[in-house]
């Protein structure tokens, strides 16, 4: 052990008539502690509330939209040849309305989708998110029957309608009459009911094929056709890359264009909430400060005595330099693993709930990622050792001959 660790543990462990000082190095450690602990859990906090609004937007919809100057009069072949874009893995063809749907006394105004159920999971995850029924019901459709709806969970608890129930849709595209325009009624059944597990899609959307979403909608053409790509971080560059590969009548959108205020909100948000808590962090250095200028004034004699003994100025400022870095490294290790531990309980068992129609996710994710955790703890340790500057070199240019001039 060198000396300056030897003498800066002894001033630590060893003290017997300097309690005061004791409790004010044990409250800057705990308060080092609680502000890494808290900052790795806001940390976590926002970035698994991101991730999971991301994982449930990107199950939810597709990650690139592209519509065509004209339309899209025939799907298939433009379907093909988006396929080939570099980066696709899945294209499918959509038409988008709105419609009041009503069951008995209940009615809700919904966003109507209608889909290829043969293409549609290559886009999007609502074969793997139906919960009862089947999307096959979109696809066996008879002129004998009405035709078939899926709804989200919420919505079907929102109608009180099951798997089999009719409901009927009501369109703003009317049809003419000597009365006027009349709004355009359709009878469906439900063909299932879906979990994507974003609130706007389980209570808001409801799905219906092409052919009874052209026939909702008055359109005789699909509107766009959506894109899922291999990694959704390169979205944004394949969406720029089709109008230059496939021409100019195409225009396409990606998913963070799309939710850019959403994520921008949250990112803003996370680095407010990691600002204010860093604070602690800030303030459990100023206690160390304080800690070790109490301890060189109350080892002003030992100082003294080190000095004339041959100890060199910068071997004094190390001493209290370790010491304070002890407090700190401790507080911050102590702090970063109750966090990790925090975070892993609180996400294991989900025990903070939230309203999933005001947040989209029903409780609370904690995502701790190794970048963030090592920007913590070294931001902390930083901070613990910039505070033991000022402290240490007043001790190091301490004048022996006045600190013993009144022993």
């Amino acid at each position: 052990m060198s000396f300056e660790l030897f003498v800066a543990l002894r001033y630590l462990f060893a003290r017997r008539k300097q309690a005061f000082i004791s409790l004010i190095s044990l409250i800057s450690m705990i308060g080092v502690c609680v502000g890494v602990m808290a900052l790795v859990i806001a940390l976590a906090l926002m970035t698994g509330l991101q991730g999971e609004l991301r994982d449930k937007i990107l199950s939810s919809q597709a990650h690139i939209y592209v519509w065509k100057t004209g339309g899209i009069t025939d799907y298939a072949p433009e379907v093909e040849k988006l396929r080939q874009v570099p980066g696709v893995v899945g294209a499918a063809p959509t038409i988008f309305g709105k419609a009041l749907v009503t069951a008995g006394e209940s009615q809700a105004f919904i966003s109507v989708k209608a889909i290829d159920p043969a293409l549609e999971p290559s886009v999007t995850a609502i074969r793997e998110a139906m919960k009862e029924g089947s999307l096959d019901a979109l696809a066996h459709e008879s002129e004998d029957e009405p035709p078939s709806i899926l709804i989200g969970q919420d919505l079907a608890g929102q109608l009180g309608v099951k798997v089999g129930d009719l409901v009927t849709l009501i369109t703003p595209q009317g049809t003419l009459t000597p009365m006027g325009m009349l709004p355009r009624t359709r009878r469906a059944r439900v063909g299932g009911v879906y979990s994507l597990g974003l609130y706007e899609f389980d209570s808001m959307y409801g799905f219906v094929s092409l052919s009874f979403g052209e026939r909702l909608t008055g359109t005789k053409m699909v509107e766009l056709i959506q894109l899922r790509v291999a990694d959704v971080y390169d979205a944004p560059r394949i969406a720029d890359t089709i109008p230059k590969l496939l021409g100019g009548v195409y225009v396409a959108q990606d998913w963070s264009d799309l939710n850019q205020s959403l994520f921008s909100a949250l990112g803003i948000e996370k680095m407010a909430i990691s600002i204010a808590i860093g604070l602690i962090v800030l303030v459990a250095a100023l206690n160390i400060v304080a800690s070790l200028i109490l301890l060189v004034m109350e080892k002003s004699r030992d100082i003294a005595i080190l000095k004339t003994m041959g100890t060199a100025p910068n071997r004094i400022m190390r001493i209290f330099m370790l010491q304070g870095l002890i407090i700190g490294v401790t507080g911050t290790v102590i702090g970063g693993l109750a966090g990790l531990a925090l975070c892993h309980v609180l996400d294991k068992y989900k025990l903070i709930k939230i309203s999933a129609d005001v947040y989209q996710v029903a409780y609370v994710p904690f995502v701790v990622l190794p970048r963030d955790f090592t920007i913590v703890i070294i931001s902390a340790v930083v901070i613990c050792f910039i505070a033991t500057i000022y402290p240490s070199r007043q001790a190091s240019r301490l004048d022996p001959v006045q600190a013993l001039r009144f022993e």
